[in-house]
C-alpha cells in the first residue's frame, strides 16, 4: 500500500484510516525484526524530540527516548516541574517555542486538548502518549501483539474487561471499529463508554465488519480471542479506589474466566502497571497463556514506527 504520513501528529487513532494504522503495524513488524538483528541505522540523526510528561510513567518514557536515541537522535525529557505548561506561559505560546526547536513533540497528560493545542501551534508532529480520554500508541502495541499471536486478526474477537471508560477501552473501540476486529468491553453500567465515542465508532465498525458491543455479563467473554483489562483506579483516580474494586471485583481476570472463553490459545493482555489480585491473578498474567512482555517491548517498536512515518 502506498502511504505517506509525513509531519502528521497521532492524537486518536480516530483520525487514521485504516490502511494508515496497518501500514504503521506493517512497519513496526519491519523496525522491531531491524531490533532483533542488531541492525543500526541512526534514521533520527540530527532529530530532537521534546517529551513532556504531567503524568509519572514508564513504558511510554522508555519506548519514546529508547526508539529515538537509537537511531541516532536526542530525545529531551521535560517534566511539569521543567517548563510551563500552560501556567506562567500560555500553553500556545509553549508549543511555538518548541515547535521552532524540536524535530517533533511527545505529550503524555490529562487533558486531550493539551496534545490537541500542542500540534495546532507547534507546526510539528506531536504524539499523544496518553490523556485522559486516548491512549493510541497503547493501542497500536495491543494490535500487534494480537497480530504476532494470530496472523490475520479481521474477524478477531478482543474483550476489554474492567472500567469501559478509560483511555485503554476507549482507543481499542477505535481500533477494533477500524480493523475490522469484533470488541466487546464487559464493564458495570456504571462505567459504560460514552455515547459520544460509540456513535462514532458505530459507522467505522460497519464498514469493516467489526461487531462493538458493551455489556455488564462477564460470561461475554465466550469465544475471546484476546482477554484485556487494566488497574481499576487510573492515574488521578486514585481517591476512588475504594469504590472501584467494589464495583469491579465482579470483573477480576482470574482463570476461570479465561476458561470461560472456551479457548485453549485465548491471549491475556495488560497495558501495565499490574495489581496482582486486583483486576488480574498471578496465574494469569504470569502464566502460558500472557502475552502482556510482549505487548510491553512492543511499545517501543509502534512508538518507533510512528516517528519514522511522521517526521520529515
Amino acid at each position: 500500500m502506498s502511504v505517506s504520513l509525513l509531519g502528521r501528529s497521532l492524537l486518536t487513532l480516530l483520525d487514521y484510516t485504516p490502511d494508515e494504522i496497518l501500514y504503521l503495524l506493517k512497519l513496526a513488524k519491519k523496525v522491531k525484526e531491524e531490533s532483533k538483528s542488531g541492525k543500526i541505522k541512526n534514521r533520527f540523526q540530527g532529530k530532537t524530540l521534546a517529551m513532556l510528561f504531567e503524568k509519572l510513567s514508564t513504558r511510554t518514557r522508555c519506548s519514546f527516548e529508547t526508539a529515538f536515541g537509537e537511531e541516532g537522535g536526542h530525545p529531551v525529557l521535560l517534566s511539569k516541574n521543567d517548563i510551563q505548561l500552560g501556567g506562567k506561559e500560555t500553553l500556545e505560546d509553549t508549543a511555538r517555542v518548541l515547535g521552532r526547536m524540536f524535530s517533533a513533540i511527545q505529550f503524555r497528560g490529562f487533558k486531550q486538548e493539551t496534545v490537541e493545542t500542542l500540534a495546532k501551534y507547534s507546526q510539528v508532529p506531536v504524539y499523544n502518549g496518553l490523556t485522559d480520554l486516548f491512549h493510541p500508541t497503547q493501542a497500536l502495541a495491543d494490535i500487534m501483539t494480537m497480530q504476532e499471536s494470530f496472523g490475520e486478526i479481521k474477524g478477531r474477537k478482543l474483550v476489554f474487561t474492567g472500567d469501559g471508560r478509560n483511555n485503554v477501552a476507549r482507543s481499542l473501540m477505535v481500533i477494533c471499529s477500524k480493523l475490522g476486529i469484533h470488541f466487546t468491553v464487559i464493564t458495570p453500567a456504571e462505567l459504560n463508554p460514552d455515547d459520544a465515542l460509540r456513535g462514532q465508532c458505530a459507522p467505522l465498525a460497519e464498514a469493516s465488519g467489526a461487531v462493538i458491543s458493551v455489556t455488564p455479563n462477564i460470561d461475554s467473554v465466550k469465544d475471546a480471542d484476546a482477554l484485556y483489562t487494566d488497574v481499576w483506579a487510573s492515574m488521578g483516580e486514585e481517591s476512588k479506589k475504594n469504590e472501584r474494586v467494589k464495583l469491579l471485583s465482579p470483573y477480576q481476570v482470574n482463570q476461570s474466566v479465561m476458561n470461560k472463553t472456551g479457548k485453549k490459545e485465548t491471549i491475556f493482555l495488560h497495558c501495565l502497571p499490574a495489581v496482582r489480585g486486583e483486576e488480574v491473578t498471578a496465574d494469569v498474567i504470569d502464566g502460558p497463556q500472557s502475552r502482556v512482555w510482549d505487548q510491553a517491548e512492543n511499545r517501543k517498536h509502534t512508538i518507533k514506527a510512528v516517528m519514522l512515518a511522521t517526521i520529515k
